[in-house]
């Protein structure tokens, strides 16, 4: 998605690049170090995901296991909830947490939650915009034509109302998770802790992908204020 254009610019990104790094690398250790610790009740999270379902009267939500590590997600359209391989039979703490938060986005779907519903009517004008932004606007750069990297940053806006709209929709998931897990009893309360952890850690790379996306905006603004202007 962003491409290799080495110049003074980079170092634009340089904080966002650290930022994700620290991001993905405290996911993967607090996930690893709650995969690793069994729930007291010994259910797992596919069973703990269709009872919270059934619990809203989402039966309609069909549970099914992929492949993968963490590539857990909603998919609104066919009313289907993915859990992965490494989740779909665990009882650890960490797959409960993660499929519980999938459950949040079903319950936003469910209920209609407007954030959702805005970033799920975008996803095709933005994955159009974020495959041609670039190119766009490198063209531009390269034949000094402004209109074409005035077309390509303004097609990365909508990468950005993507992110933005994504932030508050995972939060409101991992929030809904943890008030699922804590009332039905699912995990105790120092389990929860746990579940919330993860939860927390996963929300990091949400915020280092914006943040990212943030620099990257300003980085083709520099490169246009630099190069935009000259015959």
């Amino acid at each position: 998605m962003f491409p290799f254009f080495f110049d003074s610019t980079m170092l634009l990104l340089l904080p966002a690049l650290v930022l994700a790094v620290w991001a993905q690398t405290r996911v993967k250790t607090v996930y690893a170090r709650y995969a690793n610790v069994s729930s007291r009740r010994g259910v797992t999270a596919s069973a703990v995901a269709r009872a919270l379902l059934d619990r809203f009267g989402l039966s309609n939500v069909t549970i099914r296991m992929v492949r993968g590590n963490l590539t857990d997600h909603y998919d609104p359209r066919d009313k289907s909830l993915s859990l992965s391989s490494s989740v779909h039979d665990s009882t650890s703490i960490a797959a409960i947490g993660v499929a519980a938060h999938e459950v949040g986005h079903a319950i936003q779907d469910g209920a209609g939650y407007s954030p959702l519903k805005i970033r799920n009517s975008i996803v095709p004008v933005v994955g159009i915009g974020s495959s041609l932004a670039f190119p766009l606007f490198f063209i531009g750069l390269l034949l000094r034509g402004q209109t074409l990297m005035d077309l390509g940053i303004f097609m990365f806006l909508g990468v950005i109302l993507f992110h933005l709209i994504t932030l508050p929709v995972e939060f409101d998931a991992s929030n809904r998770a943890i008030r699922l897990l804590a009332d039905t009893g699912m995990l105790s309360s120092d389990e929860i802790t746990g579940a919330g952890a993860v939860l927390r850690a996963a929300a990091w790379t949400y915020i280092a992908a914006t943040v990212m996306a943030f620099a990257q905006l300003i980085r083709l603004l520099a490169l246009r204020g630099m190069y935009g202007n000259r015959n």
